[in-house]
């Protein structure tokens, strides 16, 4: 049995923080590797995001530290409308999500919205595509999925 997935390979863990800098520092001492380089999100013309259904111009700084098979990512949201800046004013900081890498974005979130998940946020990054599902009251943590553009053949976007 595959699963509402089609995989069941965690890709990632998502943690938000109030301060990417010291947080990212912190665990680059802790596990030995160099400091990643911090990232902002895109600009909403260009991420689209959408959070609750309704468009947003949030933004986020972003870590990633490689981890083996695991990416850790740090997340220092701004101060507008979001997931992560709602999930860290109600949860404070620590986990927020855990990722996976699906194929055919807009199928899972429907099979997963019809299982009673609500997609919460969605947006574009360069290469793919991410949705974050509201799967918190049965999993205990947000799941996120990702859809990166790697037949260009097929990108439709280009």
């Amino acid at each position: 049995m595959s699963g509402l997935l089609g995989n069941h390979f965690m890709t990632q863990i998502g943690i938000l923080v109030h301060d990417i800098e010291k947080v990212s520092q912190a665990y680059a001492d802790f596990f030995g590797l160099d400091k990643p380089q911090i990232s902002i999100t895109d600009t909403a013309d260009i991420a689209r995001t959408e959070y609750n259904g309704g468009g947003t111009g949030s933004r986020a700084k972003l870590a990633f530290f490689d981890m083996g098979s695991l990416q850790l990512e740090l997340i220092e949201p701004d101060h507008q409308p979001s997931t992560w800046r709602d999930y860290l004013n109600e949860h404070g900081e620590g986990v927020h999500h855990i990722a996976f890498v699906v194929e055919g974005m807009k199928d899972k979130i429907m099979l997963l919205e019809g299982k009673g998940f609500p997609l919460q946020q969605k947006g574009e990054y360069t290469g793919g595509r991410y949705a974050y599902m509201d799967t918190f009251k049965e999993l205990k943590v947000v799941l996120e999925l990702l859809e990166n553009d790697n037949d260009n053949s097929n990108n439709k976007d280009q």
